[in-house]
């Protein structure tokens, strides 16, 4: 299994922009997005720093039930 991959959080938005999420608003260092889905509304507030923590990363990619394959794909 790859390891998880250095990301920004503009990174992370970019991904998640092109997996169906749109920009809600930015609110000091952190961007919220949002998807309609059938079960409801998804909403994932991503931190714009430079580095993401890996455990942030990590709970961005359930949030927006994205596999690792899948993101290292979209970077």
């Amino acid at each position: 299994m790859p390891k998880l991959p250095i990301v920004s959080g503009k990174d992370i938005v970019k991904v998640l922009t092109k997996i169906g999420y749109s920009h809600i608003r930015t609110h000091g260092s952190h961007t919220i997005l949002n998807k309609q889905t059938q079960n409801g509304k998804i909403t994932i507030p991503v931190p714009l720093h430079d580095e993401l923590a890996k455990g942030t990363l990590k709970s961005i990619m359930r949030q927006a039930n994205l596999k690792l394959e899948d993101l290292i794909k979209l970077l």
